[in-house]
């Protein structure tokens, strides 16, 4: 197991939701991950049970920066959404309801 499969959480609304209904949570995992990878990373981690993980690369995307607004592409991103046992929680993610 390499211990930089799992790079960052990614804590958003949407994300926030997700683990509050579904019990999943999103990672930005390195591209060369494979999904059996994230698995062992992240019930290494957390001493979490995974049930399900699902993948998503998205492309390079264009913008504009700086005072001569010159176009510059940015990388791909991997991201992981990781389905956990229920009853089971992370406590990175602070999904208490208020």
């Amino acid at each position: 197991m390499n211990p930089y499969t799992v790079i960052k959480p990614i804590i958003t609304e949407k994300s926030l939701r997700l683990a509050n209904s579904e019990n999943t949570y999103v990672f930005q995992v390195r591209m060369t991950s494979n999904k059996n990878q994230v698995r062992e990373a992240v019930e290494k981690l957390f001493n979490v049970n995974v049930e399900k993980i699902r993948t998503i690369v998205s492309q390079r995307e264009k913008k504009r920066t700086g005072k001569k607004r010159m176009i510059v592409q940015t990388g791909k991103t991997k991201k992981a959404l990781v389905t956990i046992k229920s009853g089971q929680t992370i406590d990175l993610f602070d999904i208490s309801e208020e």
